[in-house]
């Protein structure tokens, strides 16, 4: 029997128009499509001739786990189908695509990374926000601030690097973030968003410090999904035709 072979599909922060067109390629020739809880319904009607299996991987919820995803993609693999698997946002960012291409590698099974637009980007831009500014900002870096191992970033190192932070799956741990940015040197009036459902309909964004960052999060009601966005790049954020969105109005933070 002919072997299979699967795509680590990023299918962007949500919005469908995000999607790429290898992405809408390559699920238009597959037979079994592995489906995160983030993407887009609408994305899937790239694929109406693929059986749809839902693998949903939600932090703080009941998921599923990554050897049995793994299991199920080397299976219909084997069986000669075309796999996509199915994730928001980016594969390779806070996506395993890593080590999934490495395990269907060691078991003898093609694989090909599709990228997508990943949500840190994506939520920036749409509230008007520069991640990189000459004279204000000199790079980004993409942190999450959920770690399988329980351990944390070196957040004070963070808090000198001079780039701007894009911290994915912080909500839970907001007071530690801010505690260790302010012990590590980071000024309490930086700028921060907190931005809800990137790029939805339903996106809710709001502007505040580091210091007053605890308070403004629970008189917003911030809850996940949601990017926070530290750093002086976030007091240069334009409103431009991307941020205006009459479903998400800009909200500034008391």
């Amino acid at each position: 029997m002919k072997q299979g072979k699967v795509w680590l599909i990023g299918a962007g922060p949500g919005d469908p128009e995000l999607l790429t067109l290898k992405a809408v390629k390559a699920l238009g020739q597959a037979q079994v499509v592995l489906v995160d809880d983030l993407v887009a319904p609408q994305i899937l009607a790239y694929c109406p001739q693929a059986r749809m299996v839902k693998v949903g991987k939600r932090g703080g919820c009941r998921s599923t786990s990554q050897e049995f995803i793994q299991r199920l993609m080397l299976r219909y693999a084997r069986q000669g189908l075309c796999v996509a698997r199915l994730k928001g946002g980016d594969p390779c960012v806070f996506g395993r695509a890593g080590e999934e291409v490495r395990w269907l590698a060691e078991h003898g099974i093609a694989c090909e990374i599709v990228n997508g637009v990943t949500a840190g980007l994506a939520a920036a831009s749409l509230c008007g926000i520069p991640l990189t500014l000459r004279g204000v900002a000199r790079g980004v870096t993409l942190i999450t601030a959920h770690a399988e191992d329980g351990s944390t970033p070196d957040w004070s190192a963070l808090a000198t690097s001079g780039t701007t932070l894009v911290v994915y799956m912080g909500v839970t741990r907001l007071e530690e973030i801010r505690a260790c940015l302010l012990a590590g040197g980071m000024p309490g009036a930086t700028p921060v968003a907190m931005i809800e459902n990137a790029t939805l309909p339903q996106q809710r964004q709001c502007f505040g410090t580091l210091a007053g960052m605890i308070g403004d999060a629970a008189g917003f009601g911030l809850r996940s999904p949601a990017v926070l966005v530290i750093g002086d790049v976030v007091a240069h954020a334009v409103r431009g035709e991307s941020a205006e969105r009459d479903t998400s109005p800009i909200e500034r933070c008391a």
